[in-house]
């Protein structure tokens, strides 16, 4: 289990402390390492941090986030991919060098080679945030069967996301206002199913669904 956390700030006002802050107060879901890093785009300014438990490369080659060689393409991932040894032998022979042995690198590479495609050749349990800063988009991608969580919330020129609501709570902006349809929900089925969470304008990303931001504003 890791724990990803991130934000797109079109106002261009966030920054690493309340990063940090959102990233490590999920740092029970990966006390191995952490790392957090802020993307100036030409319209907004993205933030992307990661908590890390540590299963199939211990090295410090499997740091996130994770970028390529340009530097252009970066990538936090939660959870595992297992199949990511067939995935990673046609890219080695389309030229691409892999520098670790984590599920993590081939992901981002798949995902720069072939796009959203890729996904469907990625079999486990996962949620991804892939940054294309060449194109200036950022993507949200769950698991085909959920297993990981992935929430987000929108507040004017604001987008969180994060593997759990507790990281919503840093941002002064955050309300914590509850949403009447999900309390409805939550006494007609015993929980509430997604994409409603117990907030308003917060959400569970729904499983085998993406979401994609540009640098539009909002």
């Amino acid at each position: 289990m890791c724990g990803i956390n991130g934000f797109i700030d079109w106002n261009k006002q966030l920054g690493l402390e309340v990063l940090k802050k959102s990233t490590d107060i999920i740092g029970h879901r990966g006390p191995d390492d952490s790392g957090y890093q802020l993307f100036d785009l030409s319209p907004c300014t993205v933030g992307l941090g990661h908590r890390r438990l540590s299963v199939l490369d211990l090295s410090p080659l499997g740091h996130q986030p994770m970028a390529d060689v340009s530097g252009k393409h970066v990538l936090i991932f939660n959870g595992e991919v297992y199949n990511f040894k067939e995935i990673r032998k046609p890219l080695e022979e389309s030229g691409i060098s892999f520098k670790s042995n984590s599920d993590t690198e081939v992901l981002l590479h798949a995902l720069k080679k072939n796009g959203l495609q890729s996904i469907k050749d990625f079999i486990g349990m996962f949620t991804i945030a892939y940054l294309d800063q060449s194109n200036e988009k950022i993507y949200l991608i769950r698991d085909r069967a959920g297993v990981k969580p992935l929430y987000y919330h929108q507040s004017g020129n604001r987008l969180l996301f994060s593997s759990e609501l507790k990281s919503f709570h840093e941002y002064d902006f955050f309300k914590k206002d509850i949403d009447p349809v999900a309390v409805k929900l939550f006494f007609q089925y015993g929980y509430i199913p997604a994409p409603y969470t117990i907030f308003q304008n917060t959400f569970k990303l729904l499983p085998g669904h993406s979401k994609n931001k540009t640098g539009a504003r909002v």
